[in-house]
């Protein structure tokens, strides 16, 4: 199952009591767009793949870490999501309305674009 969080209740995301703290975002947009805007770690640990890699870097994730995908609206980040659940990822997450809702609800010096 996929959660749905918004940005601004990410740090309250806790698909396991374990999982407090231990939350990563993982940043699926691709280098141009890091360059214009990106998310500070503030509680979590940010991991940064553009989408079209996740699949050759799947080692790279932890299957049982709590894993909250990011994009610039939240399309992308959902379809990650989604491939993470298809394969094994027990807690997984999508950030909705992406780095757009970002800057509105949790931090404004993010950039919109």
């Amino acid at each position: 199952m996929i959660d749905h969080v918004d940005p601004a209740g990410l740090a309250n995301w806790h698909p396991t009591p374990e999982a407090a703290g231990a939350i990563t975002v993982l940043d699926v947009r691709e280098p141009a767009e890091l360059a214009v805007a990106s998310v500070k770690p503030d509680g979590f640990t940010l991991l940064t793949i553009p989408m079209g890699e996740i699949p050759a870097r799947l080692a790279e994730l932890d299957p049982d870490q709590p894993i909250a995908c990011l994009c610039h609206h939240g399309a992308r980040s959902m379809r990650v999501a989604q491939f993470l659940v298809q394969n094994g990822f027990a807690h997984v997450a999508n950030i909705s309305g992406g780095i757009d809702a970002w800057s509105q609800q949790r931090d404004p010096s993010v950039p919109r674009y």
